[in-house]
């Protein structure tokens, strides 16, 4: 589970977060492109945009949901 204290400085501010714990599979990034980008000095993905609409939250939750190793965070829960 991502934790808040291990967010990466790199995210854009707002609800979800990537941690350090990213291991750079890709997953997040080839499921939501529009929302995740690679940091290729650290090796790691982030958020580079913050889901506004209810479809994009869907979205993003899925990429939560499907993280191998559980990386991305919702501030929400």
């Amino acid at each position: 589970m991502a934790t808040l204290t291990d967010r990466l400085p790199i995210n854009v501010a707002g609800r979800f977060f990537v941690d350090s714990s990213c291991i750079d599979c890709d997953q997040c990034r080839a499921e939501s492109p529009d929302f995740f980008g690679r940091d290729t000095e650290n090796g790691t993905s982030f958020v580079k945009r913050q889901p506004l609409t209810p479809e994009e939250i869907v979205e993003v939750e899925a990429a939560v949901t499907n993280c191998a190793t559980a990386s991305i965070g919702d501030e929400l829960g």
